[in-house]
Order: structure tokens, then sequence, then C-alpha cells
């Protein structure tokens, strides 16, 4: 039973596709369950981000027909009938599970060698388990990919100094105003993202941190942990008078800023500049903004020339994590061949 993958990342498409096939964590129990039940797979994992969508599976498929029916899933299931030239990628094994391990990695990271994908690839892993939708190959492969993963981080530099999309925005926030220490600064949802570029903006100096989140307990809580203040949902735009930074990622649907909220707010500015970070995936702020004036946007996207300053310093390692990563995907297949030997049609871990 093969493991193969579908998806798309910041490698093949850009912000304006990706957010069109985001998965919120809500339903992707249920689309998982939808993906059995049609038969396209027997286990399958759903991992969606601000960089990637990608669907795990092992079927009992062919390749030739699994990739076409999960391209058509896909497809439906986010209604997406504009054209599409490579944006979809999809790959069978040992290709797969190579792309399985260097996504632990965070050798297909945006910022190389990143570590919050880890973490992220997990909690899929988990939501995956949990409902019952993984078996013994994707449950052997997900296992052996967080192995290789601490093994590179002990074994290689690939993660030395390495930095979160978080911290990426925090670069680019003191390459705009220089200094953090006498900029308020306010975060958008209370997730991980959210919580990690606010602790990096600390450390960089910021002054104050305002945090705003659906949930007001979290943003409480959060507040509490960082000495800032939380603001109810509802009203987080009557503090942009004050507010020179803002870090957005929420789970929104839709967008929670547009031009014409944000026109009236920039007159009690008086002129300031106001730095807009959107990191989420649907995007929090339309595109629109940009035009007024006085006002600087950047998507997840945009954070990429950033991250290849980074990128060069790391490059040296890849080589070496490659090597790794091959030598670990062609062990796990003649595990699993072994085993389907030594078992007739049944694998002896399942």
């Amino acid at each position: 039973m093969p493991i193969v993958v579908i998806g798309l990342s910041h490698h093949s498409s850009p912000v304006t596709v990706r957010e069109r096939f985001a998965f919120s964590e809500t339903i992707i129990p249920e689309t998982l369950q939808k993906l059995r039940t049609a038969g396209i797979a027997e286990e399958a994992v759903i991992l969606s981000t601000c960089n990637r969508v990608e669907i795990y599976v092992a079927t009992q498929l062919d390749p030739r027909q699994a990739f076409p029916a999960l391209h058509n899933f896909l497809i439906d299931h986010h209604n997406y009938r504009e054209p599409l030239n490579g944006e979809i990628y999809t790959l069978g094994e040992p290709k797969s599970l190579e792309h399985l391990f260097k996504v632990a990695c965070g050798l297909d990271s945006m910022v190389l060698g990143e570590t919050e994908i880890l973490g992220q690839l997990k909690k899929a892993y988990d939501l995956a388990l949990n409902h019952k939708h993984t078996g013994g190959r994707l449950n052997k492969a997900f296992q052996r990919a967080f192995n290789v993963s601490k093994q590179i981080r002990t074994e290689t530099n690939i993660q030395r100094g390495s930095v979160s999309v978080g911290s990426v925005a925090v670069e680019l926030a003191q390459k705009i105003f220089n200094s953090l220490g006498d900029r308020q600064v306010m975060v958008i949802g209370a997730g991980e993202t959210s919580e990690k570029t606010a602790r990096a903006l600390l450390s960089r100096g910021a002054n104050s941190i305002l945090v705003s989140n659906r949930s007001h307990d979290r943003a409480v809580a959060l507040a509490a942990e960082l000495n800032g203040r939380a603001v109810h949902f509802d009203n987080w735009a009557s503090e942009f008078a004050n507010v020179d930074i803002v870090i957005s990622s929420t789970a929104a649907p839709h967008h929670i800023l547009d031009r014409a909220k944000l026109e009236p707010l920039m007159k009690l500015r008086k002129n300031r500049s106001l730095l807009l970070i959107d990191i989420a995936v649907p995007r929090d702020i339309d595109p629109e903004v940009n035009f007024l004036e006085n006002v600087y946007l950047y998507n997840i996207d945009d954070l990429q020339a950033i991250a290849a300053d980074y990128l060069e310093q790391r490059r040296s390692e890849v080589v070496q994590c490659e090597k790794i990563i091959s030598e670990k995907a062609k062990a796990l297949l003649q595990f699993s061949s072994s085993n389907v030997s030594h078992s007739g049609s049944k694998l002896a871990y399942e």
C-alpha cells in the first residue's frame, strides 16, 4: 500500500492560490473521512499551514489512479474552477517519503531549517491519529519523519540560528522602523504563530504589545505572559490611532481589514506610517489597503526576500541533510517490503 502526496506550497504557487485551498482545522477530520469513504485513501493526514496545503495518503490505488482522484477531490472540495498550471504537485514513493522527511526537517520551508513546521506537522498527524484516520503505514512514516528531524538537528547545523515566519516578520519591522523601542505593536490572533511573533518583537525591544483574539480569555492569558494588554476583538480597530505595527494571523475565512475600514482610521494617525504584516492564509488583510498613503502591507510571500538571506547561510548543510533523508526513506521502504514478504499481503505492523 504506497504512500503518496498531493499538495501545493510556496514553491509552486502564490498565496493568492494557496489561500483558496486552505483547510480550517475544524473541517479536517470530516474531510479525511470523506477521502476514506470515497475509496481514495485507506489512511490520510492533511497538513494546512500558511506556506503549504498537503494531503498524505496510504492507498490501495495504483498511483496512476490515486493522483487524478486526489487532484479532483482537492479541486472539488474547494470548488476551484480557475486554470491551474503546475501549482499542484504529486509525489509517489520514494519521493513522497523523502518529501515528508524534508518537510519535518524544515528543508522544504520558506526559511530553510526553520523549526515551526515540525510542530505543525505533529499537530496535523495527531489530529488524524486521534480521529482514527491513520494506520500502520502512515504511523510508521510520520514517526520516522519526526526521528529524522531530531537526527538532523543534532548531526548538522541546518537549524543553527534558525528563524520562524514570525521572526522573519520582526526582521522586516526592524528594517522599516530601524528600532522597535518606541513602537507599539498589535497582534491580532493569539495562536502559536502570533505568540512566537510577539515574543520575538519583545526580544527586539518592542515598547508595548496589544493582543486581540476572538477568544478574549486567550488574549488575556497571552497578554499577561507578554506584559501586554488584551483588547476585545470587536474593538481592536479603535486602537489604530496609536499602533505602529500590526501582525495579523487569524483563522478567519475572509478579510478582517479592508480599505474602507482602514481609510478613516488612517486620518486619526496624522500621516504616521503603519506597517501591516499579514501572515495568515487565507489572508486577513485586503491587498487594496496597500494603495493608502503611509500604509505598508506585506503578506507571507513578501517575507521570501528576507528568508533568502538565511537560505545562503545554511545551503552548505543541505547536501548532508538530503543524504540522511535518502538513506532513511530507503530503509523505511525496505522495512515495509520485508514485512509484506513475511506476512503475505498484510503488513506486519498493521
